[in-house]
């Protein structure tokens, strides 16, 4: 594993509990939605898209007083490459494994349906507002991230070693090294 250079805070360390907070791939399914609007309609009712389009909630302020106030020792913010990219940058940057269950990943809905309308990877697809966290108590971590109306979840654990474990109900897997976001191909058709 190279580690991966960014600003830590220093506090993230094996054992620790990975939350989720925000929607994985909530940013590039408003996107789609906007950009495939007509498209989509021939799927879906047209009060769905609207509904979808108005659906918005605000991201957390992305400070460190805020994400101590509610417990996280580390985060990074999923964005460009989704939540699976955040969880290869910020192992990386600890040379520290990851482990997660799939499944735990909060999604939306809308995002699986366009996923699947578009053989999309919700987990590799734009993520602006959505972080990946590292807290000592996960479930807290979660209380307190609810009590800001910010939807969240426990998805896994910090280790030691270099592993970036997938756990699914096919089996384990490894993450892969990120690639393109795959909000990409759905750009390159829209020209």
């Amino acid at each position: 594993m190279r580690r991966i250079e960014r600003d830590n805070t220093g506090l993230m360390k094996p054992g620790q509990d990975l939350v989720m907070a925000g929607y994985a791939g909530w940013a590039g399914t408003l996107r789609i939605a906007d950009l495939k609007r007509a498209e989509l309609e021939q799927w879906f009712r047209p009060s769905y898209i609207e509904n979808m389009l108005q659906t918005k909630w605000e991201s957390p302020e992305n400070t460190q007083s805020f994400w101590r106030s509610v417990g996280a020792a580390e985060w990074e913010e999923a964005g460009e490459g989704g939540v699976f990219a955040a969880l290869w940058r910020l192992s990386g940057a600890y040379m520290t494994g990851v482990e997660f269950w799939l499944r735990d990943i909060p999604l939306r809905q809308e995002t699986v349906e366009l996923c699947e309308r578009y053989e999309l990877n919700p987990y590799r697809l734009l993520s602006e507002g959505a972080f990946v966290l590292a807290g000592d108590n996960g479930l807290d971590l979660v209380r307190n991230l609810r009590e800001k109306n910010i939807p969240a979840a426990v998805i896994g654990k910090v280790t030691t070693g270099i592993g970036r474990v997938i756990r699914s109900q096919d089996g384990t897997g490894y993450l892969e090294r990120p690639g393109r976001d795959e909000i990409e191909k759905i750009l390159h058709t829209v020209t």
